[in-house]
C-alpha cells in the first residue's frame, strides 16, 4: 500500500481520511438557526396559496370570502370535488388538454432534437449565420409576435383546431440550445464507429444520440407539457368551440359565468394543477441532476 505524506494530512491509498468536524461556535449556531428560519419561512410562503387553494375547494362558497378570514372550513364540503369532477365538459376539456400536451411535447421534441443534432454535428453554408438568427428569436417576446401568428393562422384556416394549439408554438430556440448543447458533448468517436459500420446520419441519430437523450429530454419534455398545460391567451385567440377548450380556458369561463361558486372553482383549479404536480413530482430527481449537469458543463 502505497503510503503518501504530506504536511497536512496522510493520504493512504488514494483515500483521505474522514476530519472530525469542528465544534461549533455560538456565532455559527445563530447562522445555522437564522438559515433554518429563513429557508421555512420560504417554504410557507412558497406553499401557502397551494395550501389555501387545496383547502379552500372543500368550502362553501361563503366561508371562501368571508371575513374574518379561516384557514380551515367549518364543514368539510366533498361535494365541490365530486361536482366538478361529475361535470361532463371539465372531464372532457382536461382529456383534451393532456393529449393535445402529449402530441405538442412529442412534436416538440422530435422537431428540437433533429435541428439540434444539425446544429451540434453537421456542417453546412451558412450555418453559423442561420445559428446566429435562431438564437436571436429567443429575445423576441411572444407578445410582439401575436397579431402576426394570428394573422398566419387564419389564412392557413387552422383557427378552431387542435393544430392551432399544437403547431405554432413546437419549434423552440431555447429547446434547440438546450439539446444542442447536450450533443456537443457526445464524444464523436460513436460516430466514427457507426460510420465505419455503414450507418448514415439519420441512423446514427435514430441509434446513438435519441439513445442518449433521455436527459435533455425528460427537462425539455416536461417544460413543453407545462406550457401547453398552462397557456391561456394563445387559446383565447384561436379558440371558440366550448369543446375544444384548454383547461385555464374553462376556469376563466366558469370564473366569469359562476363567479360566486368559488368553492367549486378551487376544487376545479386543484384538479387542473394535480397533472402538474404529479409529473414534477416524478421527474423532479432528473430535472434537478440534468440541469445541474447542464450548468456543469
Amino acid at each position: 500500500m502505497a503510503i503518501v505524506q504530506d504536511t497536512t494530512r496522510i493520504v493512504l491509498a488514494g483515500k483521505e481520511p474522514q476530519r472530525k468536524p469542528l465544534p461549533r461556535t455560538p456565532g455559527s449556531w445563530l447562522v445555522l438557526i437564522g438559515k433554518g428560519i429563513a429557508g421555512l419561512l420560504f417554504l410557507v410562503a412558497a406553499l401557502f396559496p397551494l395550501a389555501w387553494m387545496v383547502i379552500a375547494g372543500f368550502k362553501s362558497k361563503t366561508e371562501v370570502i368571508q371575513t374574518p378570514f379561516q384557514f380551515f372550513p367549518e364543514v368539510w364540503k366533498w361535494e365541490n370535488y365530486v361536482q366538478i369532477l361529475s361535470d361532463p365538459t371539465f372531464t372532457l376539456t382536461m382529456g383534451w388538454t393532456f393529449m393535445g400536451a402529449v402530441l405538442f411535447t412529442l412534436l416538440s421534441l422530435t422537431i428540437n432534437s433533429l435541428a439540434a443534432y444539425a446544429f451540434a454535428r453537421l456542417e453546412f453554408r451558412f450555418k453559423k449565420t442561420i445559428w446566429t438568427i435562431v438564437i436571436t428569436t429567443m429575445f423576441i417576446p411572444a407578445m410582439t409576435i401575436l397579431l402576426t401568428s394570428f394573422i398566419v393562422v387564419t389564412k392557413l384556416s387552422m383557427l378552431d383546431t387542435l393544430a392551432v394549439l399544437v403547431l405554432p408554438g413546437a419549434a423552440s430556440a431555447a429547446t434547440v440550445f438546450f439539446i444542442r448543447q447536450f450533443y456537443l458533448n457526445i464524444p464523436a468517436s460513436l460516430e466514427e464507429a457507426a460510420m465505419l459500420d455503414g450507418c448514415g446520419r439519420f441512423a446514427i441519430f435514430v441509434r446513438i444520440f435519441l439513445p442518449l437523450s433521455k436527459p435533455p429530454f425528460v427537462v425539455m419534455g416536461i417544460t413543453a407539457f407545462l406550457a401547453y398545460w398552462n397557456s391561456y391567451v394563445w387559446p383565447i385567440l384561436t379558440i371558440t368551440s366550448p369543446e375544444r377548450f384548454v383547461v385555464q380556458q374553462y376556469l376563466a369561463t366558469f370564473r366569469s359565468e359562476r363567479s360566486t361558486e368559488l368553492g367549486l372553482l378551487m376544487a376545479g383549479s386543484v384538479l387542473a394543477a394535480a397533472p402538474v404536480v404529479i409529473l414534477f413530482l416524478i421527474f423532479q430527481r432528473q430535472i434537478i441532476g440534468n440541469i445541474k449537469m447542464a450548468g456543469l458543463k
